[in-house]
């Protein structure tokens, strides 16, 4: 798909009215497409967590389009965050940092910190210069399913729910942005993305990046996160030919999402060879889980990633997409168990 760099001022000033009228509006980021609304604005905020059926309390990411606004959303900005928002603003970065007194709490979920991040997409850009403020936007689908990476994904999702859908084409990196929290003196990769583990180390010195209980609130960073509808399984690069064949072998039909192509044909199998540049891979992952999602199987096999750097964002939403289906079949499993269908 041909990617669409600009919008036309029509365009601009019919999402900048939609803001200003506390309605939302999609648009194109280098990551994934956001579900904008007003920042400030109590009831366009609500309106995200509703349409989403986001829980209020997990936090917003505010975007901005230039640096100098972050005073007017953080405060007690550490040396770390100026460095990493230097290093890789506008960009695929957000950094979590301790919540201006204004900031409504709707944005932060009621946690004392807020998200904030520029993003690099020309589009993204012209509607925030245009805006002239922040714009809360987390990923523009339906709470814990696949982010979307293409202005008709977000058509999928939500009909004619948003008023104003900016079609800036494939989103150039298609997994969501890497989450840094900087409070309390310290420095901790909440979610990783296109920016590594290594490039964070090398600009701030130590980030921390194991599990902690008192880690800021992040968005998407849920155990079950990220999932298609179709139940969705992780199997090893020797077991993925093998399951499938004995899954086709009894009449389930299956969708493999691989890094390779099958060693041979089976009738009830739809496989997709994503191949083995974790670039390119996590570029096209949530466009080829819809399709795969679409294709009526009853069961969706991964192989699973190298453990390897480059892989670090796929791995964690391949894992939390397994996650919410492994909770989506016991919650059915509870409710036929007590007589109740799913």
């Amino acid at each position: 798909m041909v990617r669409v760099l600009r919008a036309t001022q029509a365009e601009i000033g019919m999402a900048v009215q939609a803001l200003r009228d506390g309605e939302l509006v999609a648009f194109p980021t280098e990551t994934v497409y956001g579900l904008g609304a007003h920042a400030a604005h109590p009831v366009a905020l609500r309106r995200v967590f509703a349409l989403k059926g986001r829980p209020a309390s997990h936090p917003l990411i505010v975007h901005l389009d230039s640096v100098r606004y972050l005073t007017r959303w953080a405060r007690d900005i550490p040396v770390t965050a100026e460095k990493l928002a230097e290093r890789f603003w506008p960009g695929p970065l957000t950094l979590v940092l301790p919540r201006a007194y204004n900031v409504d709490p709707l944005v932060t979920g009621g946690h004392d910190t807020v998200a904030v991040r520029i993003p690099a997409h020309p589009m993204a850009q012209q509607l925030l210069t245009a805006f002239g403020g922040g714009i809360a936007a987390p990923s523009a689908n339906r709470y814990g399913r696949l982010s979307p990476t293409r202005a008709e994904h977000v058509r999928e999702e939500f009909g004619n729910s948003v008023r104003v859908i900016l079609d800036g084409g494939d989103s150039k990196i298609g997994l969501e942005s890497t989450i840094v929290a900087c409070v309390e003196g310290s420095v901790r990769l909440l979610r990783p993305g296109s920016i590594s583990l290594t490039e964070l180390r090398r600009t701030v010195g130590e980030v921390l990046s194991e599990p902690s209980a008192q880690a800021p609130a992040a968005p998407g960073s849920q155990r079950a996160h990220y999932a298609p509808t179709t139940p969705l399984a992780i199997a090893s690069t020797d077991e993925i030919e093998e399951l499938a064949a004995e899954l086709s072998g009894r009449g389930h039909r299956v969708a493999v999402l691989a890094q390779h192509p099958p060693l041979r044909a089976h009738q009830y199998v739809t496989w997709i060879n994503a191949g083995a540049r974790p670039e390119v891979y996590a570029h096209d992952l949530y466009a080829h889980l819809r399709a795969l999602d679409k294709s009526a199987c009853a069961r969706i096999l991964v192989q699973g990633v190298p453990e390897d750097e480059r892989w670090d964002a796929v791995r964690d939403r391949l894992v939390r997409a397994a996650a919410a289906s492994e909770a989506e079949s016991q919650a059915d499993d509870d409710a036929l168990a007590v007589g109740v269908l799913p």
